[in-house]
């Protein structure tokens, strides 16, 4: 069963190189990123871990927690943080899932037949504090993630779930918003003190609420 839009995050119990995840009970109050990798000691995913890796920061900033998962097991998860440290210059600093019996990966539909019967495929997930999922994607295995992407949807998610507004293309932290179409025009001067632009009735701008 797909994953969609708004449904709750299957929950799960899964050995990782941090100790044993309970998926919920470790996400707490917090957003999580959860990404697959098709399996250990491939060159793209060592790039994305270790740029994961320098990113926690950022990540805990926003109070994101983040987890990988790829289908082997602790033993090669060890080998492979080795090397991610060794080439890329920095410690995996948050778990890896070893879904070696391919649990989360089933209730996650991270196996696509038509790609690889056993291998899963590059997923992303955002989840919500309410344990929502806010955002799916789904990578070839030939273009590496672009994380710094997954922030800017993270600030807009966070922005958006506290204040009635939503972000245009290419929208930044620090960028004008638009207001959504329920607010009225006379509640919007209520709710926006900075005042707003009319372009078209339904399309308002507003400077960043939260800032």
């Amino acid at each position: 069963m797909a994953i969609r839009l708004g449904d709750t995050a299957p929950d799960f119990t899964q050995q990782s190189t941090q100790g044993e995840i309970n998926f919920h009970d470790w996400l707490g109050d917090s957003w999580g990123v959860l990404f697959s990798h098709p399996k250990d000691f491939t060159p793209v995913c060592t790039t994305e871990l270790g740029t994961v890796a320098k990113l926690k920061p950022e990540f805990d900033k926003r109070n994101v927690k983040v987890a990988g998962l790829s289908v082997d097991g602790l033993t090669d998860h060890e080998a492979w943080s080795s090397d991610i440290e060794e080439t890329q210059g920095v410690a995996l600093n948050f778990p890896l899932l070893a879904d070696s019996d391919r649990k989360v990966s089933d209730l996650y539909d991270m196996i696509h037949p038509s790609a690889d019967n056993t291998l899963t495929v590059r997923s992303v997930f955002i989840i919500g504090p309410d344990k929502k999922v806010k955002l799916t994607l789904t990578y070839p295995a030939s273009t590496g993630r672009n994380f710094d992407e997954l922030l800017r949807v993270i600030d807009s998610l966070q922005l958006t779930s506290d204040h009635q507004v939503a972000t245009p293309a290419n929208w930044n932290h620090g960028d004008d918003c638009i207001i959504v179409p329920s607010v009225t025009n006379e509640e919007a001067k209520t709710k926006f003190p900075k005042g707003f632009v009319e372009v078209k009735p339904y399309l308002r701008t507003t400077p960043q609420p939260n800032l």
